[in-house]
């Protein structure tokens, strides 16, 4: 009897779940089933099929598209929505990478497409009603390289934690931010040059619209990246598009998309070198580049010139501007800097090193010579040696600290969300310099022995306390929680901010002087000096 009444309740639940399936739900939004069964969830597009719930009640969907394949006449076009399938889609396995390119080394292009994008769910909720915290990460990479489907990001361990967990993959490089005055004039007065972040916004708007099948909160949304994903953070809290699409943001490295040469490069400049393209190319027509295979293009050596730009319609201005005059997306800010961030974007920051005269000159140069002493009293040249490492530590400043620091003072200053700030300086044998990027696998608690070694209980507790204020962050606006060192919101230059490393405490900020001398040299949002 009783197996006869389980039965019978499960046809009603399978009935009742193909009625609202094939009925829908107002205002677009598809219909939910009340729980999460065999791995599926019904989206907008159709439904999906999961990996099987894994051994911590985690369940994770990959490779769902988000938008459709920006393929052919859809080549540099914004993304367009999702096409619908039949039937019960597999979503076990992560989707094609974006192109990537090679500048910054090689990378692995052998599961690349135009056709990537992609996202990725992880979820532990058992019904759809249950509203956990969302958070969307945004890979980094420079906008040249990178994936979601990297193990270092994969977000399982988040999302025991209590939240759901989506990853997505967005254009890079040529395929992501090539502006031409023809791609102007087919947008309809919306610009170009902007599609990678058109498809972030798209993916964000994809999660507000769907993720409550996964038990998601579609009002409670964090957006998170670290390096280019954090300064793509910093560019949709500038963002009239995306004004309402997260209600949180984590900014990992990074904030304005600045360089040694100054701040982003205006819509014109952009444009200048997408016209290169097609003399590179020998395409005469926007239609003759569209044809070009995606592998062709790749081969353009100004390729790594493809980023962020200041195009008149995702971005109406420069971010520092957007930030100083307060008409920033408003809502509470989570971020920080690795206490050793030069070094990898040294060689490739074109400050001149070899000696300690060239380094002077060249600083001389830069910032005037009424302001050289002032420079080497934080970036010392008394030696060639003296001069090299000022060097990392300036590179590791203009491309990544400084203005991450100058996001938080201008959200505190125009803002009315509060801001919360952190140091990552963790060193262990697995971690032994705290370098860019070197923080992901603590926030996501996949620390994996590595060529340096295997992580040990400082490196574990680290990870964990870590994981814990991010998603506490997520949750409730504030990383604090039970078991946690107290980490206070941030004051303002020179205040409090939480130091992520053994022991973990707060402390004074680091560097706040050194800060405050470069950003000295803004004029309307633009650094006055460039090496």
């Amino acid at each position: 009897m009783i197996k006869k009444e389980a039965l019978l309740r499960a046809t009603m639940l399978a009935c009742v779940t193909a009625i609202l399936t094939a009925c829908g739900g107002s205002d677009g939004i598809p219909a939910q089933s009340a729980v999460l069964a065999n791995s599926q969830a019904q989206v907008e597009t159709g439904l999906v099929t999961g990996n099987p719930v894994d051994s911590s009640g985690i369940i994770s969907f990959k490779g769902i598209p988000y938008a459709a394949a920006p393929v052919g006449a859809l080549r540099w076009q914004a993304p367009q929505p999702a096409v619908k399938w039949t039937g019960n889609r597999t979503a076990t396995q992560y989707g094609n990478t974006c192109w990537q390119g090679t500048a910054f080394g090689p990378v692995d292009n052998s599961k690349a497409s135009e056709d990537c994008l992609f996202l990725n769910v992880w979820t532990g909720a058992k019904s759809t009603t249950e509203k956990r915290p969302v958070m969307v990460w945004l890979h980094g990479g420079g906008f040249q390289f990178g994936t979601s489907g990297d193990p270092r990001w994969e977000g399982g361990n988040l999302a025991k934690k209590g939240v759901v967990v989506v990853s997505i993959n967005y254009r890079l490089g040529v395929f992501g931010f090539l502006a031409r005055q023809d791609l102007d004039a087919e947008s309809g007065g919306k610009s170009s040059g902007m599609y990678g972040l058109l498809d972030q916004i798209a993916a964000l708007h994809w999660v507000k619209t769907n993720i409550a099948a996964f038990g998601g909160d579609p009002n409670n949304i964090t957006v998170f990246g670290e390096s280019a994903g954090a300064h793509a953070v910093g560019m949709l809290l500038a963002s009239p598009l995306a004004a309402g699409i997260f209600n949180k943001a984590i900014a990992e490295s990074g904030a304005f998309w600045e360089t040694p040469q100054g701040v982003m490069r205006s819509h014109a400049a952009v444009s200048q070198i997408g016209a290169q393209l097609g003399v590179t190319m020998g395409a005469q027509t926007l239609a003759d580049l569209r044809a070009l295979p995606a592998s062709q293009l790749m081969t353009d050596p100004t390729e790594p010139a493809y980023n962020p730009s200041v195009d008149g319609y995702v971005l109406t201005t420069d971010p520092y501007s957007r930030f100083a005059a307060g008409e920033q997306n408003d809502v509470p800010l989570l971020e920080g800097k690795n206490a050793d961030e030069g070094t990898i974007f040294a060689a490739t920051a074109g400050i001149p090193a070899d000696t300690k005269d060239h380094f002077v000159a060249a600083a001389t140069s830069a910032f005037g010579a009424a302001n050289i002493n002032t420079f080497l009293q934080f970036y010392p040249a008394t030696t060639d040696a003296a001069a090299q490492q000022s060097e990392v530590t300036l590179a590791g400043d203009l491309i990544i600290a400084s203005q991450t620091w100058e996001m938080a003072n201008l959200q505190l200053k125009t803002g009315k969300s509060p801001v919360y700030s952190y140091y990552f300086s963790q060193t262990s044998a697995y971690n032994p310099l705290p370098i860019h990027v070197s923080e992901v696998p603590y926030v996501f608690q996949n620390l994996v022995a590595n060529g340096h070694g295997a992580p040990d209980a400082t490196d574990t507790a680290v990870a964990d306390a870590m994981s814990s204020y991010w998603t506490n962050f997520a949750k409730t606006g504030n990383p604090n929680g039970n078991g946690l060192p107290d980490w206070p919101a941030y004051t303002g230059a020179g205040g409090q901010v939480m130091g992520l490393a053994t022991p973990l405490q707060a402390q004074p900020e680091v560097s706040t002087a050194r800060f405050q001398f470069l950003n000295s040299f803004r004029s309307n949002g633009s650094l006055g000096f460039a090496f």
